[in-house]
């Protein structure tokens, strides 16, 4: 891989730059590198800082040795392939597939025995157990005419024919030659319809993912990726930048459940950064279903919706941005009153944080010390069959 002549320091410096109001054509000229490099930077480094780039980069080169004992894998697994994808249990089954490795692949003995898990005394042995043939023939003759028969039927048929056989070698040589009765599947019955998505009813079991679009005063694209628990009504993080990837989005999620912990699902719409590949594995490697709303039907996401509206009238269309910095500090403001001091309709005229309090008596306790006073709370903590006041959940 080609190695870049910047390193991370110096790719972090030129993105503070950017973030300071000095234009993309402006650093392209003075650090002589493309635009494309500047975007492909911000979605690599962007919001990090000297010590998460160096994190990262041991990441990368952990990833690269991982790449390396992948490939031999990858070519296991080609091979594996190749002999159709069925375990191989039988002695005779491991003899034919390592003897097929070593002709197609090129393989070793001792290679090809590592790839199927097998024994090379094992390959390398010779049976010397006899045929019988007469056997097989009367079993397979009985099978044929008795097709629901099991092998302890088929062995008190044989022996009533003065074949004289050990019960576990029938059973083996009723299995090599494939006679296994099938059992008779059940009935099919009708799934029904799927029900609706409803209204979360604890903290943390769904977030809404969206972005607001805003510009400075000198017309700078500005883009706010906001998150919100659907329960609770808080807004759980307001990223600001002039561009957000699908890998930075991520990285944020990451963040966010270190702090908060892991939801159960996450809701959004079909915009492409949450449909890139980096979205996609993150999901996957955090298990946390994420599910996509129709396209064209913006209120399958009315929480995030409705906070896109009160953030628009109430912040963003009365204030004039001049620089990012300012952005980012004003609106951090404005997320923290709303989750505060803003009281919302629908959660009893409670605050955000109020209302999430009722759901950990801890929480609650911390919130009226940071108030500086103690008062009666809101909403008490839920007795053992009794209903909240202000959520009307039952716990127990």
């Amino acid at each position: 891989m080609k190695r870049s002549r910047f390193s991370e320091e110096q790719i972090i410096g030129i993105l503070k730059e950017h973030e300071a109001g000095v234009s993309v054509v402006d650093l392209c000229r003075k650090h002589g590198v493309s635009d494309a490099s500047i975007y492909n930077w911000k979605a690599r480094f962007g919001g990090m800082d000297v010590s998460e780039a160096r994190r990262l980069k041991a990441l990368e080169d952990e990833n690269t040795r991982l790449k390396r004992l992948l490939a031999d894998a990858m070519l296991d697994n080609a091979a594996l392939k190749d002999l159709g994808g069925k375990e191989m249990v039988t002695p005779a089954a491991k003899r034919k597939a390592v003897a097929r490795l070593k002709e197609g692949f090129g393989m070793s003995e001792r290679r090809a025995c590592k790839a199927i898990g097998g024994c090379r005394m094992t390959v390398r042995y010779e049976t010397s157990r006899p045929d019988d043939r007469e056997l097989r023939a009367r079993m397979k003759a009985i099978a044929q005419e008795r097709r629901r028969f099991g092998y302890r039927r088929l062995l008190v048929m044989l022996r009533r024919e003065g074949l004289v056989v050990n019960h576990k070698k029938l059973f083996r040589l009723y299995r090599e030659e494939k006679l296994a009765v099938r059992r008779r599947g059940g009935r099919k019955r009708a799934i029904g319809t799927r029900a609706p998505m409803l209204v979360p009813l604890r903290p943390d079991e769904r977030w809404s993912l969206d972005f607001v679009s805003d510009q400075l005063t000198d017309g700078r694209r500005l883009r706010i990726l906001a998150v919100v628990d659907d329960c609770t009504r808080e807004c759980l993080v307001l990223i600001v930048d002039t561009s957000l990837s699908g890998m930075r989005v991520a990285r944020e999620l990451d963040r966010l459940i270190t702090e908060r912990g892991r939801p159960r699902m996450i809701v959004s719409d079909n915009g492409s950064e949450f449909t890139s590949n980096a979205i996609l594995a993150w999901a996957d490697q955090n298990r946390v279903e994420w599910h996509y709303i129709a396209p064209g039907k913006p209120m399958q996401n009315g929480f995030i919706e409705s906070f896109n509206g009160r953030l628009r009238d109430e912040l963003l269309n009365e204030t004039l941005f001049t620089s990012q910095a300012q952005a980012r500090v004003a609106i951090a403001l404005w997320r923290a009153d709303y989750n505060t001091a803003r009281t919302h309709s629908q959660i009893a005229w409670q605050t955000p944080a109020e209302f999430a309090s009722t759901f950990n008596p801890r929480r609650s306790l911390a919130l009226r010390y940071a108030k500086g006073s103690a008062p009666a709370p809101v909403a008490s903590p839920a007795q053992q069959g009794k209903t909240h006041a202000g959520n009307e959940l039952k716990t127990g």
